[in-house]
C-alpha cells in the first residue's frame, strides 16, 4: 500500500516533464548526493571542519582579524626571544668554503658546535632525551659506526653482513616480546616511523577488506605520531577518552568500534603520564571484532621487557603473549641504549608485515622494493644498534632496568609527600607526571628550568613530567631533583596567584585558545626558527620574516 502511494506521488510530480529533464534531474541529484556524502564523511570530523571554517572567517573580519593578528605577532616575538638555540648566534656558514678545511680544523669547529647550549645533559638534569650516555658504550659505538659508515641495507648483496645484523636485531626483539615462530618486523629510523609503518600496513589491509574510509581508535594519551599517520595516510583518527587513572576507557573504545574500524591502539606506557593502558582488555575487543591491535611500546618497550626479571613484575601482560596483539613498536634508541635513529616495528604474523612494504615493479631503474619509508638507510646506525644489544646483553638490561625502576619508585614516593602537587595515575614504568590543583604547574616548570632542569611540558591537563633514565640513577641526582622541587613549591606558595611568565605562560595561553590553527601557526614559526641562519633581532618579529608561512 505504501509502495503504491509512493509511486503515485512520484508519477504526479513527474507529469509534464520531458525525458531530458528527468535525466538531468537524476544526474544532478546523484552528483549532489555524492558531494553531500563526501562532505559529511571525511577523515576529519564535520564539527572540526566547521570550527576551522568559522575561525578562518572570523580572522578575515576587519577589526577582529587585526586584533588577532596583533596577538599572534606578540606571541611570535615571545617565542623568538625564548628560543635558546638562537641566542648569541651571529655568524653562520652560508656557503661552502673555497678551500676545504683540514681534518684538525673541522674537528676544532665541531668542538665549538658541540659545546653550545646551557643545558648539560651529562649531569642528569634532562627528562629522557639521552638514555645512557655511558662513555665505554659511546667509544664502542663510534668504532662500530666507523666500520659500517658507508654501508646501506638497500644493497644487501653488497653488504650481506649488515643484512644479517638487521635481521638479528628484529629476531632478538621478537624474542623479547614473546613472538611466535611467525613473528617478524623491521628496523626503522625511530618510534614515529615504526608507528607510521603499522598504521600504513593496517590501512592497506582495511582497503583489501573493502573498508574505504578506515578509522583507528586511539587513546587521547597516545603519541602524536598517530596523528601524523592519520594526516599522511588519510586515516580517520577517533580519539578515545581516558579514565580518571589516565588509562584508556575500554568501554568508550567498544562503543566507538564501527564497520570502518581498521586498528585499535594502546600504549605501554603512554608518554604524557607513564601509564600502562589496559592492553589485555582491549585485546579482547580486538579478538571479538577481528580488528588488528597495535601496542605502542616505543618509550618503555626495552624496560617493560625486563621488569619481571628485574624484580618489578607488571600487573598485566602487554606483548605477543596476549591474544589479539598483532603488532608492537619499541625504540632501541631509548631504553635499548642504541644511538639515535633506530627502532623496531614487530608483527605477530608475516601477513601483516607484507602490507607495510612498498614495491614499484615497473620502474625503469628496475624493480624497486623497500620495507620502510626510506630507501637508502644508514647502515652504521643499524650496526651500532646490533652492537649495543650484543654488548649489554640480557643481564646488563636487567640491571639497568632495576636501577631505573628503583629510582622512579623512590622519586614517586617522595614527590607524593610534597603538599600542593600530585602524581597523575599510578605509573608503573619510568615516567612521573606532576600536576597541581593549588597553583599553575608551569610556574614550577619555570623554577626548575632556572635551576638547570629540562622537563617536558604537557597540556590538557597542564602538567610537567620527568622521564627517568640511567643518568638519573647516578648518586645524588634524584635527591637534587627532589630538593629543587620542594624549594620551588615553597617559593610558589609564598604568592600562589603570581603571574606565570616565559614558556609556561605561552603554554598556558596556547591551551586557552579555541582556534587551534593559531597554535599551529605559532608552532610553524618555531619550526622556521630551527632552520634560521639569520641573527635574531629583538625589534623584528618572526611573522615579518620571508620564510614565515
Amino acid at each position: 500500500m505504501c509502495w503504491e502511494r509512493a509511486k503515485s506521488f512520484v508519477n504526479v510530480r513527474c507529469e509534464g516533464l520531458e525525458p531530458w529533464q528527468l535525466i538531468a534531474l537524476t544526474v544532478a541529484s546523484t552528483l549532489a548526493a555524492l558531494w553531500l556524502h563526501g562532505f559529511l564523511f571525511q577523515a576529519e570530523s564535520l564539527t572540526s571542519r566547521m570550527k576551522k571554517k568559522f575561525f578562518k572567517l572570523l580572522r578575515k573580519t576587519p577589526f577582529v582579524g587585526t586584533v588577532i593578528q596583533k596577538k599572534i605577532d606578540e606571541a611570535l616575538v615571545d617565542i623568538t626571544s625564548s628560543l635558546s638555540f638562537l641566542r648569541d648566534e651571529k655568524d653562520y656558514i652560508k656557503a661552502l668554503p673555497e678551500l676545504g678545511m683540514s681534518q684538525s680544523e673541522v674537528l676544532e669547529k665541531m668542538k665549538e658546535y658541540s659545546s653550545k647550549g646551557d643545558i648539560r645533559w651529562e649531569e642528569g638534569k634532562v627528562s629522557g632525551t639521552v638514555y645512557s650516555g655511558e662513555e665505554k658504550l659511546t667509544r664502542l659505538l663510534v668504532r662500530v659506526y666507523e666500520e659500517f659508515a658507508w654501508s646501506n641495507p638497500l644493497h644487501p648483496d653488497i653488504f650481506p653482513g649488515l643484512r644479517k645484523m638487521e635481521a638479528e636485531v628484529v629476531r632478538i626483539a621478537c624474542t623479547l616480546f614473546n613472538g611466535g615462530p611467525n613473528s617478524c618486523g623491521a628496523v626503522t629510523s625511530g618510534g614515529t616511523e615504526s608507528i607510521l609503518m603499522a598504521c600504513k600496513a593496517y590501512r592497506d589491509l582495511a582497503y583489501e577488506k573493502g573498508i574505504r574510509r578506515p578509522e583507528m581508535l586511539v587513546p587521547m594519551s597516545a603519541h602524536a605520531a598517530f596523528d601524523k599517520a592519520a594526516h599522511y595516510f588519510g586515516l580517520k583518527m577517533v580519539q578515545i577518552p581516558l579514565t580518571k587513572s589516565m588509562e584508556v576507557d575500554v568501554q568508550a573504545m567498544r562503543k566507538a568500534i564501527s564497520k570502518n574500524t581498521a586498528l585499535l591502539v594502546c600504549s605501554a606506557p603512554q608518554f604524557p603520564h607513564g601509564i600502562m593502558d589496559p592492553i589485555e582488555d582491549v585485546a579482547k575487543l580486538a579478538v571479538e571484532y577481528k580488528i588488528p591491535f597495535h601496542v605502542d611500546a616505543c618509550l618503555g618497550g626495552f624496560l617493560i621487557a625486563f621488569m619481571e626479571k628485574a624484580g618489578f613484575p607488571l600487573k598485566h601482560r602487554f606483548d605477543f603473549r596476549v591474544k589479539g596483539v598483532t603488532s608492537i613498536s619499541a625504540d632501541t634508541h631509548k631504553y635499548g641504549y642504541a644511538p639515535k635513529g633506530s627502532s623496531v616495528v614487530l608483527y605477530s604474523d608475516k601477513t601483516y608485515r607484507s602490507y607495510q612494504y612498498f614495491v614499484a615493479p615497473d620502474w625503469q631503474g628496475g624493480i624497486y622494493a623497500s620495507p620502510t619509508i626510506a630507501g637508502s638507510r644508514p647502515g652504521g646506525i643499524i650496526a651500532a644498534c646490533w652492537a649495543t644489544l650484543m654488548h649489554i646483553g640480557e643481564s646488563g638490561y636487567v640491571e639497568a632496568t632495576k636501577r631505573i625502576i628503583t629510582t622512579t619508585r623512590y622519586l614517586e614516593l617522595e614527590l607524593r609527600k610534597i603538599d600542593s602537587i600530585f602524581i597523575f595515575g599510578k605509573p608503573e614504568v619510568s615516567v612521573l607526571s606532576i600536576g597541581s590543583d593549588t597553583f599553575d604547574i608551569y610556574r614550577l616548570s619555570n623554577f626548575l628550568s632556572a635551576k638547570g632542569w629540562n622537563l617536558n611540558i604537557l597540556q590538557f591537563p597542564p602538567s610537567i613530567h620527568l622521564c627517568i633514565t640511567q643518568l638519573h640513577t647516578r648518586p645524588g641526582v634524584a635527591d637534587h631533583f627532589l630538593k629543587d622541587v620542594k624549594h620551588g613549591v615553597e617559593e610558589i606558595m609564598k604568592d600562589v596567584h603570581a603571574k606565570t611568565t616565559g614558556m609556561g605562560a605561552i603554554y598556558g595561553m596556547a591551551q586557552s585558545i579555541p582556534d587551534r590553527s593559531l597554535v599551529a601557526e605559532i608552532s610553524l614559526a618555531f619550526l622556521d626558527g630551527l632552520y634560521s641562519t639569520d641573527a635574531p633581532c629583538s625589534d623584528k618579529h618572526m611573522n615579518g620574516s620571508p620564510s614565515h608561512r
